[in-house]
This record gives C-alpha cells, sequence and structure tokens, in this order.
C-alpha cells in the first residue's frame, strides 16, 4: 500500500508544525520563561541574556553550516536533519540542574533552530506555487505564533501551580510534542527537488551567491533590524512588564501569549499583503507598525500594552515572512540555500548581540525603558532599509 504524502496546504501546515519546534520551543520558550529561570537559579539579567546569546550564537553559527551543505543536500534533507537537535536541546533542558547544562541545551536548539528554519521558506512555497508564496511563507510565521501562544500559557501554569521552578516541566511537554511532529514529518512530508549538485559552497561563495540578487543590501539590513528589534522585545517583554510596570507574572504571561496572537494573525495576514502590494510596501509600513507598538508597550497601561503586544506579535510573525518571500521570489531552488542562509548572518548576528546588549544596558539602567527605546530605534532603520527594496 502506497503511503499518502502531504501536498499543497497541507505541507505547509507540517512545515509550520518544524517551525513550532524550532523557533516557539527552541527559541522563544525561553523568553517567557527567563524571569522564572533567572529568580530560580538566583541569575542577573546580564546573566540570563548570556543564555539568550548562547542560544542565537549556535543559530549564527548553524547559518553558517546550512549555507555550505544546502548545495550539497537537499533542502527537505537539511530540515529533517535540524530536528535531532532541537529534540536534544529540548531534552536537557527538560533536567538542566544549572545555568550551564541550560547553556548546552540552548546551544544545540540554536544549531537545530537554524537547520530548521532557513530550508522551510522554500519547502512551504514550492508546495503551493508563486501566486500564495507570500501566504504560505506567513504560515509558517503563524504557526510560530501557536507555538509561542501555548508556551505562554503553559509557563503561566506551572509558575502559578508550582512557582519559578516548574520551568523545567515546560521544556519537557514541549518535548513531547516535538516528538509527535517529528513523527508526522518524517512520514508525510516531501519536497520535489532535484538532487543537489553535490559541491559545498564556502562562505564568500554564499555571499556571491547573494549580491547577484536584486535589492540584497536593503533585505539584508532589513533583516539585521528585524533580528535586533524583535529579540529585544520578545526577550524582555515580560522582564519589563513584572519589573517596570509591575504586572504580576500572570499578567504579563498573558501578553506574551497576546504577542503569540497576534505572530498567527500576522504571519498570515502580511503573507498575503504581500501577495497583493508588493514586499517592499509591505515591510516598510510594517516596521513603522512596529515602533509605534513597542511605544505602546512602555507605557505600562494594561489596554495599551495589550494592544501593543498583539501588534508587536503581528510583525514579529509577519515581517520574517515577507522577508523570506523576497528572497524566494528573487533566487532558484539552487541559489535558495546560499542566498537565504547569507542573508540570515546578518540577521544571526544582531541575535547574537542583542540578549546580551539588552540585559546590560538593563542591569547599567536600573530597567528596561532604554532596551525598548533601541528596540524602536532598530524599527525605523528597518523601515528605511525596506524603502530602498526594488518595488517588484
Amino acid at each position: 500500500m502506497t503511503r499518502r504524502h502531504a501536498t499543497g496546504w497541507g505541507a505547509v501546515v507540517l512545515v509550520a508544525c518544524g517551525a513550532i519546534v524550532a523557533q516557539a520551543f527552541g527559541r522563544f520558550t525561553y523568553s517567557v520563561l527567563l524571569p522564572a529561570i533567572r529568580d530560580d537559579l538566583g541569575h542577573d539579567n546580564t546573566i540570563a541574556g548570556l543564555l539568550g546569546t548562547i542560544n542565537v550564537g549556535a543559530y549564527l553559527l548553524g547559518t553558517f553550516v546550512v549555507s555550505s551543505i544546502t548545495s550539497r543536500f537537499r533542502l527537505l534533507d537539511v530540515f529533517r536533519a535540524g530536528f535531532v537537535f532541537s529534540l536534544s536541546g529540548l531534552a536537557i533542558a527538560s533536567v538542566a540542574p544549572n545555568a550551564g547544562v541550560l547553556g548546552i541545551a540552548l546551544f544545540v536548539m540554536g544549531l537545530g533552530g537554524a537547520m530548521l528554519w532557513i530550508p522551510s521558506p522554500a519547502i512551504a512555497a514550492a508546495a503551493v506555487g508563486s501566486s500564495r508564496r507570500g501566504t504560505a511563507i506567513g504560515g509558517i510565521g503563524a504557526g510560530i505564533g501557536v507555538g509561542i501562544v501555548f508556551s505562554g500559557q503553559l509557563a503561566r501554569v506551572f509558575r502559578e501551580r508550582s512557582g519559578d521552578s516548574a520551568w523545567r516541566d515546560v521544556y519537557r511537554v514541549d518535548l513531547v510534542l516535538a516528538i509527535v511532529v517529528v513523527a508526522a514529518v518524517l512520514l508525510f512530508l516531501r519536497h520535489h527537488q532535484d538532487r543537489a549538485t553535490g559541491t559545498g559552497v564556502k562562505l564568500g561563495a554564499a555571499f556571491g551567491t547573494l549580491q547577484r540578487m536584486p535589492g540584497w543590501a536593503a533585505i539584508t539590513g532589513a533583516y539585521a533590524a528585524y533580528g535586533f528589534c524583535y529579540l529585544l522585545a520578545v526577550s524582555f517583554l515580560t522582564s519589563r512588564l513584572e519589573d517596570d510596570a509591575g504586572f504580576s507574572d500572570g499578567l504579563a504571561s498573558t501578553m506574551f501569549t497576546l504577542v503569540g496572537i497576534g505572530a498567527v494573525i500576522g504571519g498570515l495576514l502580511l503573507g498575503a499583503i504581500a501577495d497583493r502590494f508588493g514586499e517592499r510596501n509591505t515591510m516598510t509600513v510594517g516596521y513603522l507598525v512596529f515602533g509605534c507598538a513597542l511605544a505602546a508597550v512602555m507605557t505600562g497601561v494594561v489596554a495599551v500594552v495589550a494592544i501593543g503586544a498583539v501588534f508587536i506579535g503581528a510583525m514579529f510573525g509577519g515581517l520574517a515572512a515577507v522577508i523570506a518571500g523576497f528572497v524566494v521570489a528573487n533566487t532558484t531552488t539552487e541559489t535558495f540555500g546560499p542566498s537565504y542562509g547569507a542573508t540570515t548572518l546578518a540577521f544571526g548576528v544582531a541575535q547574537l548581540s542583542a540578549p546580551q546588549v539588552g540585559g546590560l544596558v538593563a542591569d547599567l539602567t536600573g530597567g528596561f525603558t532604554v532596551v525598548f527605546l533601541l528596540a524602536i530605534m532598530f524599527a525605523l532603520f528597518g523601515a528605511a532599509a525596506s524603502s530602498r527594496l526594488p518595488a517588484h
């Protein structure tokens, strides 16, 4: 009996589930758990930021690897291999006794995140065709939003029931769900791609491939700005609300959940808007909205913060999808991996810097106001870079 494989939007759903494991579980679960981990292990914001830096530093290293191997191995093979690292990291985090072991777990999850994320846009876009490319890639961002909603509520329940020490239980639940996702992907997901060329691409060659893409400098700058902006906002949202605005841990977790809900909406919405109005216009306006949403969170007024959290999530979930859609539209299957990997290096450098800078600034200034002002500055830079993209 021939096994039926997922096609069309079914394949997009499976890729989105993979993104949940890579990004929502492997990265953003730490963001929502940061106050609990910090207090349970007895560390300050600088050390907490360092742990986040370890995760994104491994992601940066993973982009080097993916840029090199995507011409030697098929995108789907790289995607599947990423699960090995993501699941291993979740397993280590679920039993981590101290910050050192947790750092190892976050490093391994960062590697897996790069291997899962970079092939995802091309696999999703190929499943539905170019006319729905933005919507399909936006569906991946929506999947991450679903995972953030889940992680935010799971963290709230466990912390209310068992206190800060329950953060390991959140990772244990994530691990079980990730195993289910891996089984479904291995059984049903396929991607029609010709055999890889069989030759690896060195980092310099990957940048050479990228530079042949129209608008490469603008999209790289915009992606770097996105990395700084979203990671400062998402990593320190709950800390800002708990420490500066006096929110309870339950209310702060609820606001983080609203970010996830916004990401579900934004991933699909911005992808569809980009299909209609183009990536340049969508990104330029999106970054401006991002800056306004960050300002709303800084007010500390619950209703205004809630609205800001939704829009932060929408831009977080949507802008990455639109950026990836631009690269897919301007590359071939053979050049996508090196080009997107090289672009992601700039994004990775921004992510590597943001958690450590944010934690250090928070300790130096005694709060997170300056951290969010920095995020707004990068949002404005992203809008300026996006406006320089070619219209088509």
